[in-house]
């Protein structure tokens, strides 16, 4: 199998993405980022389309391909919408559920090292905690005790999309140890993915903050209630 990263495919990732540079916008999306990488200015959904786009076009023939093709953008990236190509090039089906894909994640995430490249793993990352739970929700407990706080917050959020299919004791398992945890990242993670699981089980949240009150912090509580609250404040 060919596991040289695919340069055509990158090539019309970046000529794409070049070709909608917006610099006036450019602008403001670095300043909101407060990031040194340079911003291309082109909105994330666009980005999405181009890396989609550019994958049909120039079809990966193994997933190890795909893989270091990935890697190769990531890596050479000089602009902030280059990365997120990257990410969005592993939502192909080759690597969906593929384990393999870990160390990729992993080094997107602490190389990264911002929320928004953490968050934009953490769905590829439930995909493969439903398709490998044993392995997955071992590397999760890790991960949630890992001193980056990036690895610590893809822990939290790897559950964002479960819905009915949350395991809730690898949840509370991995909130746990960081609720005593000062890093607002953290704390904002803690109550964002206990507010996503409100909306399907809104008493086993209330539960757990009720029973964690006095170890989470006051913004984890609120982010975790907002639904409820806003929920029992109509009734």
């Amino acid at each position: 199998m060919d596991t040289a990263a695919d340069q055509d495919l990158i090539a019309s990732v970046r000529g794409a993405l070049h070709g909608l540079a917006d610099p006036a916008r450019a602008v403001g999306a670095q300043a909101y980022m407060r990031s040194l990488l340079p911003s291309l200015g082109v909105r994330v959904p666009e980005v999405r389309r181009i890396a989609e786009r550019a994958a049909r076009d120039h079809p990966p023939v193994s997933a190890g391909q795909l893989r270091a093709t990935v890697l190769d953008l990531w890596r050479t990236s000089t602009f902030r919408e280059e990365k997120y190509a990257a990410i969005d090039l592993t939502a192909h089906r080759l690597v969906a559920s593929d384990l393999d894909m870990i160390p990729v994640y992993e080094e997107i995430i602490r190389t990264g090292a911002w929320w928004d490249f953490a968050d934009g793993v953490s769905g590829r990352i439930c995909t493969l905690l439903q398709a490998h739970p044993t392995e997955m929700s071992r590397l999760l407990l890790q991960w949630s005790k890992d001193p980056d706080l990036w690895i610590r917050r893809a822990a939290i959020t790897s559950q964002l999309r479960a819905g009915k299919a949350t395991d809730t004791q690898l949840l509370a398992a991995i909130i746990e140890p960081n609720l005593a945890d000062q890093e607002f990242f953290i704390r904002k993670a803690i109550g964002w993915a206990l507010r996503e699981y409100a909306k399907t089980a809104p008493e086993w949240v209330e539960a757990f903050v009720s029973r964690n009150r006095d170890a989470m912090s006051p913004l984890s509580r609120r982010e975790a209630l907002r639904r409820i609250s806003a929920r029992a404040a109509q009734r």
